[in-house]
């Protein structure tokens, strides 16, 4: 059985506290490995190697350090086919899939290897009588990183190089449940070049993250995770004193208009809902359709599109999605659609029963839709993160515009219509962060930015694009006079232009 430990100073190193967390190969119910859970102490030596790499780095100019970046995403097409089974195996998602996981973390890594240019900052000539202004992007130095098991590959380079690009030395604490590929890409980082130090990787659970939380020479963490755990790191986070970004959880829906093209509306949902097993958190999980017979003839298209769902092993190219991450997911699914049939919702495609034939032992579960779900519904206000879709009906477009407005979560939205005037009034008014016009995953492209609103988001800066440069460096500003300019004698009053 493989074993799992940290990967510090440019080194992998076995954990040395004795406890350890089993990892799961989903598509069968086996354990496949152990990862070391790491202490106090094992964060306090990735840190220590990180605080002497970093000065050196930050003193290294910002084309050199993309360069490094340019061999890096090299290895990583190298990798790619082992890279996705590797993340397939310890996740559950398909092999495609799991290239996309890839793939959407490498193109944030081609941004910014445009950080030459996003780190410059600005100057102005004769701001005052002999006086020049200009300010610089500097690095906070040591940072880090605590990422979610759902996209081991895609949020950990989402973090980690916007924060290596702009000069900061990074420690990642990625999920214990699929650790593989963030110990990879450390690897494969050290490979193109990164010095020892500047990326550090440690496994672990709550003592590990309230350990980077509590280190003074940290000065800022990223976090993506449930709303509840993105509330605690961003409150002892400022507590502490440090930057952070915490991403919570989703309930994202995907409003329906009577004029939309309906073909287009159920492959969206199907996809967009079900893909992953519904492991995202950009998963479309409610649909709004408008007016009874617009939900109607949803229902029509949809319920046929659910019962024909390919369920399979991770590896098998013609599945539509694989198993969950682990029975204790699973049974948590199973729970909330137990509670949906409880609240009064109709279950019209039921996949609690689904068993995988010769995977039996597997996590896996048929995808299940509800009709006449309510807002006052637990499956409506929490997230379920399974493949699980609730039909909420709306009469019109206000209300169904009201639905994403007025739940506690603001991360995606989406609206599926012809009409422009609906789609701009939509997209002008609706309170949520990330807006799909006929796109029901609306994940903008690297260089714009990610993040969702209300208990989505913690923070005022999102990920990726430019907003991660600003959020990993600290401007600095610089007043400038030569004695040739200075009059004599002392002037009490306060500075004016």
């Amino acid at each position: 059985m493989r074993s799992i430990g940290h990967f510090i100073g440019g080194k992998a190193v076995k954990g040395t506290s004795g406890r350890f967390a089993d990892v799961y190969q989903p598509m069968t119910g086996d354990v496949q490995a152990q990862v070391a859970l790491a202490t106090k102490a094992e964060l306090r030596a990735a840190v220590e190697n990180a605080k002497a790499a970093q000065p050196a780095w930050a003193a290294t100019n910002p084309q050199r350090r993309a360069r490094i970046l340019m061999k890096f995403l090299e290895l990583v097409a190298r990798d790619n086919d082992t890279m996705a089974e590797l993340l397939a195996r310890e996740h559950g998602k398909t092999i495609p899939d799991a290239k996309g996981d890839i793939l959407r973390g490498v193109e944030v890594v081609e941004f910014v290897l445009g950080v030459p240019h996003l780190m410059k900052g600005e100057y102005t000539e004769g701001a005052g009588p002999g006086i020049d202004i200009y300010s610089l992007r500097q690095p906070l130095g040591v940072v880090a990183g605590i990422t979610p098991f759902n996209f081991p590959a895609m949020i950990p380079m989402w973090q980690f190089a916007p924060a290596i690009a702009a000069g900061n030395a990074f420690i990642l604490k990625p999920s214990e449940r699929d650790p593989g590929v963030p110990m990879r890409l450390a690897e494969l980082m050290l490979e193109a070049g990164l010095p020892a130090g500047i990326l550090n990787v440690v496994n672990g659970d709550k003592e590990a993250v309230d350990a980077i939380l509590d280190d003074p020479d940290i000065s800022a963490v990223g976090f993506v995770g449930s709303s509840s755990i993105a509330q605690y790191i961003y409150e002892r986070a400022a507590a502490t004193g440090k930057r952070a970004q915490c991403f919570g959880g989703a309930k994202n829906h995907m409003i329906v208009m009577p004029d939309a093209d309906m073909d287009q509306a159920v492959d969206a949902l199907v996809g967009s809902g079900y893909g992953a097993a519904g492991e995202r958190c950009m998963a479309v999980s409610v649909a709004v359709p408008v007016g009874k017979t617009t939900g109607d003839r949803l229902m029509e298209k949809l319920i046929p599109r659910v019962e024909s769902l390919k369920i399979g092993p991770s590896i098998d190219p013609s599945a539509d999605f694989g198993p969950l991450v682990t029975k204790a997911a699973l049974d948590r699914v199973r729970n909330y659609v137990d509670i949906g049939v409880k609240e009064g919702a109709t279950l019209a495609v039921d996949g609690r029963g689904f068993k995988m034939q010769g995977y039996e032992n597997g996590f896996y579960m048929g995808g299940c839709l509800f009709d006449n779900v309510t807002k006052d519904m637990r499956i409506y206000k929490e997230e379920i993160f399974g493949p699980v879709l609730s039909v909420v009906r709306a009469h019109d477009f206000d209300e169904a515009l009201r639905l994403p407005s007025e739940h506690e979560y603001g991360n995606g939205v989406a609206i599926f219509t012809r009409d422009g005037d609906s789609a701009r009034e939509f997209a002008a008014r609706v309170n949520v962060g990330m807006v799909g016009i006929n796109v029901p995953i609306p994940v903008p492209v690297a260089y714009f930015s990610f993040g969702g609103w209300k208990r989505s988001g913690f923070g005022d800066l999102n990920q990726y694009g430019a907003d991660s440069i600003r959020f990993y460096t600290k401007t600095k500003t610089v007043t400038a006079r030569w004695p040739s300019g200075v009059k004599e004698g002392a002037d009490f009053a306060m500075p004016t232009s």
